[in-house]
């Protein structure tokens, strides 16, 4: 084959995995809009679900405020925005694997397939911890310290930015085990390394709870064991990833 026709092949190949690329992002789009479409009348309900552990925090006669004029409005539906990003995140995630599959080793698919989903699930457990046990206990001291003659009335819109911000937070710090199975299956580090740097885990654990929580020890507490648990589970997967025969290969999928 000659060198015209080999660069003839390789661009079309390129552009086919552009167009692949692109039916899968449209795919993906279309997906997050059918179900937001859908959460679009259930806002406001959706907004006092999210807003329950706080209004059972309140004072007496304690309520939400609107500062901005537009806020009753686009609060619930920014919320419903990113309710229909959580709720299609598998199938959005389904889409970028179908892509990226076919390239990978076989060895290669049977450790990203796993990781993926252990990845999901663990960011949805993330963030139902933070709505079912963080939020009411960062309330419950927030409103417990506010000083005597001040009415405790948060913003909607900044409510739903920080609940927004905690619930990443949460869920992402809950990835640990994947990052560091990852960590190891590309040699970054070894189990054993791992289980020497464990005082530092713990130390930076709590030191990233002290950032992304409100400055009280419950909340503290609340991200900073369970990442130190999760540090564990990390270890033993690793370990059960470097058992596998590291010589092992495949071919790409064709």
């Amino acid at each position: 084959m000659s060198t015209t026709e080999q660069g003839g092949g390789n661009e079309q190949s390129f552009l086919s995995h552009l167009i692949e690329l692109r039916s899968r992002l449209l795919k993906a789009v279309a997906a997050v809009l059918v179900v937001l479409v859908a959460l679009i009348p259930l806002a406001n309900r959706l907004y006092a679900w999210l807003a329950k552990p706080l209004l059972e925090h309140l004072p007496a006669g304690g309520a939400m405020i609107a500062t901005d004029v537009a806020s009753p409005f686009f609060a619930p539906l920014k919320l419903a925005f990113f309710v229909a990003l959580f709720l299609a995140m598998p199938f959005i995630l389904f889409q970028i694997w179908s892509f990226v599959s076919p390239g990978l080793y076989k060895h290669e698919r049977r450790l990203a397939l796993p990781l993926l989903a252990s990845s999901v699930l663990l960011f949805y457990i993330g963030c139902a911890f933070a709505y079912f046990l963080v939020l009411p206990a960062i309330f419950t001291f927030m409103t417990s310290v506010a000083p005597a003659g001040v009415a405790v009335m948060p913003d909607i819109s900044r409510f739903l930015d920080f609940a927004l911000v905690l619930f990443l937070s949460f869920g992402f710090c809950f990835e640990v085990p994947v990052a560091l199975v990852i960590l190891v299956a590309i040699g970054v580090t070894s189990p054993e390394q791992l289980v020497k740097g464990r005082p530092y885990a713990i130390v930076g654990a709590f030191v990233i709870a002290a950032v992304l929580t409100p400055p009280d020890v419950i909340s503290q507490l609340l991200l900073a064991v369970p990442m130190c648990l999760l540090y564990e589970v990390g270890i033993v997967a690793a370990r059960f990833v470097t058992r596998r025969d590291p010589h092992e290969k495949g071919s790409p999928a064709g």
